[in-house]
């Protein structure tokens, strides 16, 4: 949504009304993940994909319903339905597309604000969660959406305490992946669109690997910030403004105030001297980050991790700890070790397992057979 505000903008101050299509729910390999916006303008200009082209013509149509009715709905696509190609998903994959007549501000407003959840309650004859055919319904006119922010505090509610806490543990999971999705709360159907703040690592000891590290998370949209009580490895020469957004000479936790260290970051420890590593894992774990990782071999990691009971971190808190850090790719060299810790922090924000597509593929067409 947030590529399409300039686009919006422009739209609005030409008094053209607009209605959107948006992506709930994907099955298989879909082109557009859950959250990809289409919208169309009165006079027939559209912007934004819900499928890479495939369904788009057919998207643009329904929106131009609901402009006339009135009414949301959700359109089920994929390449099992009998338009195939005309409205159907080349790739094999299938999508649930929430068809709006309107273009909520809330989101807009979440979009460029940024640390929110924008929940929708998705029509009564919305397609299931499980995967089949299923055929259109009439909608129904849109009820007001559901703000969560960052901090659990809600705008609008489902109707009762126990469901709210249920919107709120949703809404908190989109935020900390970064993912919007649908989730199911008391027999209804809910959006939760996520507008989640910039992912940031921080990156704990500035080696070798830290550098080729820092390229990586930038390349992939995220802040980074380094962190060493060593001036000489912590310089602008080793680690330049385009790579890091923060360089930091200071013992880590006791910098931590200081770049506001919070549950948003992934944490990297890479320094290999026990200074340094365990009380920046301590602080990182205490304060609840949403990944902390750190290098070192089996009996290094055995080693820390009874140290760290001894210093008061739970068995909770230490099955958090990822070490040795990173996945399985097989490299050794310091770039290899980057990519292999860069793919293990993507994979945990998305909840991925690391394992093959080939195997999920497989997987996935295993259950589309037995559902027929």
């Amino acid at each position: 949504m947030k590529e399409l505000l300039a686009m919006l903008d422009g739209w609005t101050r030409d008094g053209v009304g607009v209605g959107r299509a948006v992506v709930v729910r994907t099955f298989g390999s879909a082109p557009r993940p859950e959250g990809a916006v289409l919208l169309r303008a009165d006079d027939g200009r559209i912007a934004g994909s819900v499928s890479g082209g495939c369904v788009e013509g057919a998207a643009a149509g329904e929106i131009e319903r609901a402009r006339a009715d009135g009414h949301s709905r959700v359109i089920r696509y994929g390449i099992s339905d009998e338009e195939a190609w005309d409205v159907g998903l080349a790739c094999g994959g299938t999508i649930d597309v929430l068809i709006e007549p309107g273009v909520s501000w809330t989101a807009v407003a979440g979009a460029r604000e940024r640390g929110m959840a924008v929940a929708t309650i998705l029509p009564a004859d919305a397609p299931p969660a499980e995967f089949g055919r299923h055929e259109p319904g009439a909608g129904a006119p849109p009820e007001p959406p559901i703000v969560v922010s960052a901090d659990g505090s809600m705008a609008g509610s489902l109707g009762s305490p126990a469901d709210d806490e249920a919107l709120r543990s949703a809404a908190a999971d989109a935020l900390l992946r970064g993912t919007s999705r649908t989730v199911t709360i008391a027999d209804r159907q809910v959006f939760v669109e996520a507008f989640p703040v910039k992912p940031r690592l921080v990156i704990v000891g500035a080696v070798e690997v830290a550098r080729s590290l820092a390229v990586f998370a930038k390349e992939l949209g995220y802040e980074v910030a380094v962190v060493d009580g060593r001036a000489s490895f912590a310089s602008p020469e080793r680690f330049p403004p385009d790579r890091v957004d923060r360089l930091v000479v200071g013992w880590p936790d006791e910098v931590a105030d200081e770049i506001g260290l919070g549950r948003d970051d992934a944490v990297a420890v890479l320094t290999h001297d026990v200074k340094f590593d365990e009380p920046a894992i301590i602080e990182a774990l205490r304060r609840g980050c949403r990944y902390v990782g750190a290098v070192g071999s089996k009996k290094t990691q055995g080693d820390r991790r009874a140290r760290l009971r001894e210093a008061g971190v739970s068995d909770d808190e230490l099955a958090r700890l990822r070490g040795p850090v990173g996945l399985d790719l097989g490299g050794r060299n310091p770039s290899e070790t980057a990519l292999a810790i860069m793919a293990e922090i993507v994979a945990e924000r998305y909840g991925g397992t690391g394992a093959p597509l080939v195997v999920k593929a497989k997987a996935t067409e295993a259950r589309r057979v037995a559902v027929g």
